[in-house]
């Protein structure tokens, strides 16, 4: 048996139907730039999420970098976010021309440790950039507070938490800003690149729906330098027909994870936890091998012989990066980061599984460690 990390043809296939008929809606309409489409699933995301307003952008990267630039935000400013995440996280604050400041983790949930950020805060901060790593929450409550006891903005990187909560509140309705990521395998996918700002500001909205199209403030007249941004039409349709499924897709890999916390019990790995009071969508089933208690690379070795996918989601915290080496500390300064890029390791957990694949999956872990 094989056991991919994702299988988007089962996707596909499971809506084939409403996906075709959305595509061929939008080819017969020949509107392929933003337009209804675009607009109506601003619309659907800004209330699921609980935002006001929505702005469809061209990525996940995008979705970070506008509310960046809309908030002024630039050369001088120190922006503070983690070093275990997507390079994106980092890479939008650098393209905006501020500095990032990296905090640690908590070891529990791999998202920021407040008391972390509140150490690195200096009168040159300007934003913090929490990540919901694995579709999971960071601390937004303590996050906030200390957002708004320093005057500080908040843009939470929700790529991977679309559906996501905290004491009822969804990401995207934490933030100053949220940027989402509709990158194919993540739980909301688009048939190629596509991402989503939600935000309360109307005034930011407008500014970012400018940014996206050239700084444009009307057909050939520009009030600022932008950027070509725009979610297409194509995308949005695929998108918004995927919507009628998406907590449905979210209840199954929580079924997933719920039955490999039974499955991998008493086993000698770290399993994901969910803090009390979060909805975690597990875009991510993300388990801890120890290091000196559990070989990881021979885990994955194992896996990979039996068909079971698995990866490493990351394996080297960005400030220990090439590119970000002018922003370190270096090795040892962030230990929490660098231990956790020494020991996940993320198993299937995609909502198409079958009961027989994820049962294969379990067995694959479990045999690594009974020898059989």
């Amino acid at each position: 048996m094989h056991v991919p990390m994702a299988d988007l043809r089962a996707q596909y296939l499971g809506m084939k139907a409403e996906i075709d008929r959305a595509v061929l809606d939008v080819l017969e309409s020949a509107q392929f730039i933003l337009g209804d489409r675009v607009a109506r699933l601003e619309t659907r995301i800004a209330s699921y999420c609980g935002a006001k307003h929505a702005v469809g952008v061209a990525s996940g990267t995008d979705a970070l970098l506008l509310p960046l630039v809309a908030m002024g935000i630039g050369p001088g400013d120190e922006v503070i976010t983690s070093p275990f995440t997507f390079v994106a996280t980092v890479e939008v604050i650098c393209l905006a021309g501020a500095t990032p400041v990296f905090a640690d983790i908590q070891p529990d949930t791999f998202t920021l440790d407040p008391a972390s950020v509140e150490s690195k805060i200096t009168p040159r901060t300007r934003a913090i950039i929490p990540v919901h790593l694995y579709g999971q929450l960071a601390s937004m409550t303590e996050l906030r507070a200390l957002a708004e006891r320093h005057d500080l903005r908040v843009v939470e990187d929700a790529a991977q938490a679309i559906g996501a909560a905290q004491q009822g509140v969804r990401a995207g309705a934490w933030g100053d800003a949220a940027g989402f990521s509709f990158f194919p395998t993540k739980n909301l996918g688009a048939a190629g690149d596509g991402g989503m700002v939600t935000t309360n500001d109307e005034e930011m909205a407008a500014k970012m729906r400018e940014l996206r199209f050239h700084g444009s403030g009307g057909t050939y007249y520009y009030r600022s330098i932008g950027y070509n941004s725009r979610l297409d039409a194509l995308q949005a349709a695929i998108l918004d027909a995927k919507m009628d499924a998406l907590d449905a897709w979210n209840d199954a890999r929580r079924a997933n994870a719920a039955y490999y916390r039974e499955a991998l019990a008493g086993l000698p790995l770290l399993l994901p936890v969910e803090v009390e009071g979060n909805h975690h969508i597990y875009h991510q089933y993300t388990v801890r091998a120890p290091k000196g208690e559990v070989d990881r690379e021979a885990l994955r070795a194992h896996l990979q012989a039996r068909g079971v996918g698995n990866a490493v989601y990351y394996p080297l915290p960005i400030h220990l990066q090439e590119a970000y080496l002018r922003w370190s500390e270096g090795p040892g300064s962030l230990p929490e980061s660098e231990r956790a890029a020494e020991e996940v390791l993320s198993l299937p957990v995609y909502p198409e599984m079958t009961a027989e694949q994820r049962a294969y999956v379990a067995d694959g872990v479990r045999s690594f460690f009974t020898g059989r």
